[in-house]
């Protein structure tokens, strides 16, 4: 089917991601599907306008126009603005990486990322997002999700990352269950084979889960239990701000 301009622009945007944060404008026209003329206009009309942004280096990146469209998200900032002081707790007690993530289709999308500054340096940002089976705050939502886009993700190649990556989906549908009966997900080396992440959910106002935080630190020193226990009370607080 002949894609409409929207669909093109989208498609110029949709080349950007985690692994591809700068693109040159050929990258972006093999990316996206189209020939190289009409992504040397609609990139230059995107950057006039402020979506995309050009380097020194030639090569492209996500302009900040897109930054203050993304703030006006309901589960971005205000749900980030909410749980950042209790995040930043975490942040300090466990000197570990920090994420909080929102469900977005078959993936989790981190409106909140605080890195450790001297261990377990990871390339996590706000707006990454990631299949669900490959994180700790993607397995929480998935575990809590409806079952049918359970199934979906089941059914669907399951990216392997590292080893420990879970790609089978009777151990994927086994680790679910875990986390639905525990509370709590944790797991070893599913994106950085030194890391241990545990995560848990956070209730929304409604009862349901709206998003989920979790802490990655280095699986050697690592104390799930007690990670566990703060993760928990952090949430709980999340969930009380929310609800105020």
């Amino acid at each position: 089917m002949r894609r409409t301009a929207a669909g093109r622009v989208l498609a110029v945007l949709d080349a950007f991601g985690p692994r591809h944060r700068a693109l040159s404008l050929s990258e972006i026209s093999r990316r996206a599907g189209l020939t190289l003329p009409t992504a040397h206009r609609l990139v230059r009309e995107l950057v006039g306008w402020g979506a995309l942004e050009r380097g020194e280096d030639g090569r492209y990146s996500v302009g900040l126009r897109l930054l203050e469209l993304s703030a006006l998200a309901p589960r971005g900032l205000e749900l980030r603005e909410i749980a950042f002081p209790y995040l930043e707790d975490l942040h300090q007690i466990t000197k570990g990486n920090v994420h909080l993530g929102v469900r977005d289709g078959l993936e989790v999308v981190y409106v909140e990322a605080l890195r450790a500054r001297v261990r377990n340096p990871v390339t996590s940002r706000v707006g990454d997002r990631w299949p669900m089976h490959a994180t700790g705050t993607g397995l929480v939502l998935l575990a809590h999700a409806e079952r049918d886009l359970q199934e979906q993700v089941l059914c669907s190649p399951l990216e392997r990352f590292t080893p420990l990556t879970v790609v089978d989906p009777g151990q994927l549908r086994r680790k679910l269950a875990q986390v639905r009966q525990t509370g709590v997900a944790v797991a070893r080396g599913l994106i950085t084979l030194p890391d241990l992440v545990v995560a848990v959910p956070v209730p929304g106002p409604d009862g349901e889960v709206a998003a989920a935080i979790s802490v990655v630190v280095e699986a050697a020193q690592a104390q799930p239990r007690q990670l566990a226990a703060l993760l928990t009370q952090a949430s709980r607080s999340i969930a009380r701000a929310m609800s105020a």
